[in-house]
């Protein structure tokens, strides 16, 4: 096993973007945590679960707002059943949790895209399937949510209209209410720092599509230099 980093405050590399100054928690990007679904994920429920294989799919995926909703639903109905374990469900009572299409709904304790263990067409995210199936990027395809995690930006406006985001692992306490309940987090539990790579490579699409090529390539620079 290996240490989880600890990110003290003086531990953040800055790249000033001009309207955006992005803050990045180094200890976490040049750790080597992986995501470890399927091979010892023990979930966000209120006990350690490594039998379901639910991973961080049983609160559902909060959206992003209605282009997200809309961006997911339109996604979602070019699934097949081949790919798709609850299709039949998703054409009956929809994929969303409510009217205001704020998160998708949960099946059995955990999203409607989940596919459940033993699913001929495939254990795991029917969307990164489908994406998968096109040949095209699951991040084109999931909820920001799910592609980001466990990457967090925390967003905060300077009085001269400067933002600061700042790009860490995300917490136990980002869960918000149902943190109360978890019994484990990934990010801060050494299960998870297993990877072959630092995060700063093994997580270069998702950084690059939060923070841009120019700042994803000044970053890289900085935390690989000799």
């Amino acid at each position: 096993m290996t240490d989880i980093p600890a990110s003290p405050e003086n531990q953040y590399d800055e790249v000033d973007a001009g309207e955006t100054i992005w803050r990045f928690d180094r200890n976490f990007m040049t750790s080597q945590w992986t995501c470890i679904w399927g091979r010892g994920c023990l979930g966000i429920g209120s006990t350690r679960d490594a039998e379901t294989g639910h991973g961080c799919c049983s609160l559902g995926a909060e959206l992003d707002g209605p282009d997200e909703a809309m961006n997911v639903a339109a996604l979602a109905a070019t699934l097949s059943p081949e790919i798709f374990q609850f299709h039949d469900e998703a054409l009956v009572n929809g994929i969303f949790c409510d009217e205001q299409n704020n998160a998708t709904r949960v099946i059995d304790g955990a999203c409607i895209f989940h596919n459940r263990h033993g699913f001929a067409g495939g254990e795991g995210c029917a969307l990164h399937l489908g994406a998968l199936s096109y040949d095209e990027s699951p991040g084109d395809w999931k909820p920001s949510v799910c592609w980001q995690l466990p990457i967090k930006v925390d967003w905060v406006m300077r009085e001269d209209d400067v933002e600061i985001a700042t790009v860490r692992a995300w917490k136990k306490s980002d869960w918000g209410e149902h943190s109360e309940n978890m019994a484990w987090c990934c990010t801060e539990e050494p299960e998870a720092y297993v990877g072959e790579h630092q995060v700063v490579e093994s997580l270069s699409q998702e950084l690059s599509a939060i923070v841009g090529d120019a700042v994803y390539v000044e970053l890289r620079r900085r935390l690989t230099q000799p």
